[in-house]
C-alpha cells in the first residue's frame, strides 16, 4: 500500500486538556492540604510527607508542582492573604463610581466577613502564625500579596484624606486603619463569642461601626496635616 500523501493525512488530535486540568487540580489540592498542615503545625513542624499523604499524592508532588516545601509555604502564605483580601475585588471597588468612603466600606465589609465571620478556613490561622512568629518567607508575602493591595488602599485613603501621595500621614493613616482589622483576625473565636459577642452577631453593623471609627480618625489626621502644612 502506498503511503497517504502528507496533504491528505488527518491532523493529529490536539493534546487533551485532561492532563493539564488534573495537574491544576493536584496543585490546588496540595495547596489546600498544605494550608491545613501549616495552620496546625507551623512551618517548622510541617512535613511534605504529611501534606502529600493528606492530598493523596506521591511524595514527589511538592517538588514537581512548587519546587520544594519552602516554595509551597510561600504559595500558602499568598493564598491565605488572597482568601482574606482579594486584590481583584479591591481593584474593582477602587475603580467603581462610588464616593471614597463607600469604597472603603466595601473593602472593610469583605475584611470583616472573613476575619470575624463563621468561616473556619485555614487562611486565618496561617496568617496569625506568620504575624506572631514571622518566618524567612514573610518577604514573599509582602511583595506578592500585601504591597499590591496596600497600593490600592493608599489610593482610596488618599481620596478620603485629600493628602498628597508623599504625605507621611497617608501611610500612617492606612496603617492605623488596618490595625482593627488585624485585631479582629487575631482575636480567638472563643473570646469574640464569649466576651465580645457583638463582634460576630451583626457583621453589617460591625462594618458600619468600624467605618465610622476609621473615618473619624482619618478626618482628624487630615485636619492635623492640613493645619501643619498651612503653618509652613
Amino acid at each position: 500500500m502506498l503511503p497517504m500523501p502528507t496533504s491528505m493525512r488527518k491532523p493529529s488530535p490536539a493534546p487533551s486538556r485532561t492532563a493539564r486540568q488534573d495537574g491544576d487540580a493536584t496543585r490546588q489540592t496540595l495547596l489546600d492540604m498544605a494550608g491545613q498542615v501549616f495552620a496546625e503545625r507551623g512551618f517548622a513542624d510541617a512535613t511534605s510527607k504529611e501534606i502529600c499523604s493528606r492530598a493523596g499524592t506521591n511524595i514527589a508532588a511538592v517538588n514537581y508542582h512548587f519546587g520544594g516545601r519552602e516554595q509551597l509555604y510561600e504559595a500558602v502564605l499568598v493564598e491565605a492573604h488572597h482568601h482574606l483580601l482579594r486584590l481583584e475585588e479591591m481593584q474593582a471597588v477602587a475603580g467603581a463610581e462610588l464616593a471614597p468612603h463607600q469604597k472603603l466600606r466595601a473593602i472593610l465589609r469583605g475584611v470583616v466577613q472573613r476575619a470575624a465571620g463563621p468561616d473556619a478556613h485555614w487562611s486565618a490561622r496561617v496568617m496569625i502564625r506568620e504575624l506572631l512568629a514571622p518566618t524567612a518567607y514573610a518577604p514573599a508575602l509582602v511583595h506578592k500579596a500585601i504591597a499590591p493591595k496596600a497600593m490600592v488602599m493608599l489610593g482610596i485613603v488618599s481620596e478620603i484624606l485629600d493628602l498628597p501621595p508623599d504625605s507621611p500621614g497617608l501611610q500612617r493613616g492606612l496603617f492605623f486603619l488596618m490595625a482593627p482589622c488585624l485585631s479582629l483576625l487575631m482575636a480567638p473565636r472563643a473570646m469574640r463569642e464569649d466576651v465580645f459577642p457583638a463582634l460576630s452577631d451583626d457583621l453589617d453593623a460591625l462594618t458600619d461601626d468600624l467605618l465610622s471609627y476609621a473615618l473619624a480618625g482619618l478626618d482628624a489626621l487630615a485636619a492635623r496635616y492640613r493645619k501643619a502644612h498651612s503653618e509652613n
